[in-house]
């Protein structure tokens, strides 16, 4: 093997080491998929029940004549997405009125955190 080729290996390596992993969500509900391993496929849904979800979507938009990339929700997941951002923004103002008022940095933590856990719950669109 050329030393070229043993440099380009060892580079690509350690690329593998220092980078860290990109979480992974479950292509329906949204969940933080756990994987298994490096080898091999990664997964795209948490399991069998939103894998035929996901299935069911697509032969659905298929039929329909909606692209691909299309997102349908229903007016209940509309109004609790509405809902949802609504408690986000709050939660935000929130944190601005508290700086602007001169919150010391405990009541400015916890209020950054409400923040940053409203948006987490918001990621999950089902």
């Amino acid at each position: 093997m050329s030393e070229a080729a043993e440099h380009a290996i060892a580079s690509r390596d350690e690329l593998r080491r220092l980078r860290k992993p990109v979480p992974q969500h479950c292509g329906w509900c949204g969940r933080r998929l756990q994987q298994a391993g490096t080898v091999g496929r990664r997964r795209r849904y948490c399991g069998q029940s939103c894998r035929q979800r996901a299935y069911e979507r697509r032969t659905a938009v298929q039929r329909t004549g909606l692209p691909e990339d299309a997102v349908v929700l229903s007016a209940d997941e509309i109004s609790a997405l509405q809902d949802r951002l609504f408690q986000l923004r709050c939660a935000a103002e929130d944190v601005v009125t508290a700086a602007e008022d001169g919150a010391d940095v405990g009541e400015l933590s916890k209020l950054a955190a409400d923040v940053a856990r409203t948006a987490q719950d918001l990621e999950r669109l089902r």
